[in-house]
């Protein structure tokens, strides 16, 4: 598979990366037997960018994918994992509801500073059983995750000490890059104003839907020398089952302007003989400051399914058939949308 530069680094990633959530139990149970199986097949379709995060089931995502890293050679796999929230244990059957089905048992707590960032760190290294972790990203900091009156502080405690530790990290070589995964674009352009980032995980705002990140982000991108791998192309299924009932787009049951959007996106691949998912996952590899695009299911078989749609890549022309049916996110409020 081809690869992309992250950033102005010498860390190259794979096109197609796969991302760990639902190895953790995202909305349904995923035993273990299955998460290896899905990993596997992410290996064998030539996939050599792994993220995860400590917010995955709680640890349990990151336990599953040092496990099966730790059988690959040494240098042939690029490892992400997250920062920003800090796990402790808790009695067994007292975990919260966060949507993960049979976590770890444990609970989470937000520390953005300098000490929070290197505890997570060395956490992360004794739960992955890895020594090596290439790419740390903040995990969901901003408005979206905390509301502006948290986030105000959360932000804070970052840039005072938190982005000291990040640059440590990687000037000691420990780490090749880092960056931001969030699901926003408004937080991504109040850091980079403070910070210079290699890399953005970015979920959900650069997909043939939502062009959240066109007018801003991916201009400054571009300026700063910041790459942005690319999650949720998807937004959260819509893209890949089309309108059909019950849909889901932003996390949350897709309002009728949603639907209809979708719906005149689905004529349009049908018209071209491709599914829509089709150009979902292959459009934001069409800009060069896309490094990787982030597939995560916990099924082999959906994996397989999506990277048989990787190629071949489809026509530039067709693309500007969707212009019309784009949309940007609507502006953030004071409270937090995702809770």
């Amino acid at each position: 598979m081809k690869t992309r530069k992250i950033g102005k680094t010498k860390l190259e990633v794979t096109e197609i990366s796969f991302g760990a959530a639902a190895l953790g139990g995202l909305y349904r149970a995923c035993p273990r037997e299955q998460a290896m199986d899905t990993l596997q097949a992410a290996w064998d379709s030539g996939i050599r960018y792994f993220d995860v995060a400590p917010w995955y089931g709680l640890g349990l995502a990151e336990r599953r994918v040092g496990d099966f890293l730790r059988d690959q050679p040494n240098g042939s796999y690029v490892l992400s994992t997250k920062v920003g929230r800090l796990l402790r244990p808790v009695p067994t059957g007292t975990v919260p509801d966060y949507s993960y089905v049979d976590p770890l048992s444990f609970d989470a707590d937000y520390d953005y500073s300098y000490d929070g960032i290197m505890r997570s760190v060395e956490f992360s290294y004794a739960r992955l059983g890895l020594n090596r972790i290439d790419i740390l990203y903040v995990h969901d900091i901003g408005v979206y995750t905390h509301g502006a009156a948290k986030n105000a502080v959360h932000q804070k405690q970052f840039l005072d000490s938190g982005v000291k530790a990040l640059e440590e990290l990687k000037s000691s070589g420990a780490i090749s890059a880092f960056g931001l995964g969030v699901n926003e674009v408004p937080v991504c352009l109040d850091v980079m104003r403070h910070a210079d980032l290699d890399c953005i995980l970015l979920a959900g705002r650069y997909t043939l839907l939502d062009r959240s990140a066109v007018a801003e982000l991916l201009p400054l991108c571009r300026q700063k020398g910041t790459s942005l791998v690319v999650g949720g192309v998807f937004n959260s299924g819509i893209l890949a089952t089309g309108p059909v009932p019950g849909s889901h787009f932003d996390y949350m049951p897709a309002t009728d302007d949603v639907l209809a959007k979708v719906g005149a996106m689905e004529a349009i691949a049908k018209s071209h003989g491709v599914p829509l998912a089709a150009p979902a996952l292959q459009f934001p590899l069409r800009d060069p400051v896309v490094a990787s695009v982030l597939i995560g299911t916990a099924k082999a078989s959906s994996l397989k399914r999506n990277m048989e749609i990787v190629e071949p890549r489809l026509a530039d022309e067709i693309y500007g058939e969707f212009e019309p049916y784009t949309l940007v996110a609507s502006p953030l409020g004071a409270e937090a949308v995702r809770v």
